[in-house]
């Protein structure tokens, strides 16, 4: 008898893989597609949450590039580079603003990197729509990050 064929040979979709953490595993890309498609594999709670974070940030930033680099959700603006990334993990989400240090109020998580500030928000928690926004056109103002 042969072999059933396996759902990628049938043409189905497999979902992304979760890392540790809760992490989606999501290939490289530039664009709006491969943020959606990490969006999408969020586990839980956290996808409501990603969504609103991507909304808010194309609401301030209508012309935001976007990529997935290195597992994570990367925003910038073109020739500046990169001003903010996300990353989940297992209890929040993490927003790396990559020259933290120069927004007012300064985001309340220190970074290995000097410049660098992360926020996280947990399940249980409501993000601060104005505070985050500001933070955004802050942030984007900036010098970005170029790896």
């Amino acid at each position: 008898m042969p072999a059933k064929p396996s759902g990628k040979a049938q043409g189905k979709k497999e979902p992304p893989r979760l890392l540790s953490g809760g992490n989606p595993q999501i290939p490289k890309g530039d664009g709006d597609a491969p943020v959606q498609a990490y969006i999408a594999a969020m586990p839980g709670w956290k996808r409501e949450a990603g969504r609103l974070i991507d909304r808010l940030i194309v609401r301030e930033l209508p012309q935001v590039r976007k990529a997935v680099k290195w597992n994570s959700p990367l925003y910038g603006i073109e020739g500046q580079g990169w001003f903010l990334g996300l990353h989940c993990y297992t209890r929040y989400i993490k927003m790396a603003f990559f020259h933290g240090v120069a927004l007012e109020p300064l985001p309340p998580v220190a970074s290995k990197d000097a410049n660098t500030r992360y926020f996280h928000l947990h399940e249980d928690e409501v993000l601060d729509e104005a505070r985050f926004a500001s933070w955004v056109r802050q942030a984007s103002a900036l010098p970005g990050w170029v790896p």
